[in-house]
């Protein structure tokens, strides 16, 4: 898949992940990157754990939609991190408009795998004919900020303590990115 542009200066890895679409037999280790988010981080609100079965229904949920749930995978079959999208909302009118994941394991944090899993998982959302993509983020997690304005996200709102973990209360920022024209 080709995509946005290659951003520069971002940390190489010691080899390019290449990214490709999840299998079941990827589950084992795309529930170990979801389940250090839930335990280590504010990039999921829940501090409940997923089972291998929670996982495997979202990955068939997901391709009955016909949306991808793409991996990224280094040599020696190893799954770095993993990105997919589902509708933003169940009403006819946010149709067009998808809400996106993008998570990585701990050891492969800041060394480029979330920059090569977001230009597929932005094309795959203009193959379906979406019109926006929206991300929903932790306001103190400059990191994943950084990274969706370098592929072009805005900010366009900002909902204070509407979420809670850890024992404190999370601000959500939300950024989209306007896919079409039309």
């Amino acid at each position: 898949m080709t995509g946005d542009p290659a951003i520069k200066g971002m940390a190489a890895m010691p080899e390019a992940p290449q990214v490709r679409a999840a299998t079941t037999a990827d589950a084992p280790a795309i529930l170990d990157i979801y389940n250090y988010a839930v335990r280590e981080t504010t990039a999921v609100w829940t501090e409940t754990p997923a089972s291998l079965d929670n996982r495997l229904a979202l990955m068939a949920e997901r391709a009955a939609r016909g949306y991808p749930f793409l991996v990224a995978e280094l040599a020696g079959g190893v799954v770095a991190g993993y990105a997919t999208f589902g509708d933003f909302r169940h009403f006819d009118g946010y149709a067009a408009t998808v809400e996106h994941s993008v998570y990585v394991g701990p050891q492969f944090h800041r060394r480029g795998v979330a920059r090569a899993l977001m230009p597929p998982l932005i094309d795959a959302a203009r193959a379906c004919g979406k019109h926006v993509m929206v991300g929903a983020i932790a306001a103190d997690n400059e990191a994943s900020i950084r990274l969706h304005a370098a592929f072009g996200f805005e900010k366009t709102g900002l909902m204070p303590q509407v979420g809670r973990k850890f024992g404190r209360w999370l601000d959500l920022l939300w950024m989209q990115k306007i896919l079409s024209g039309d």
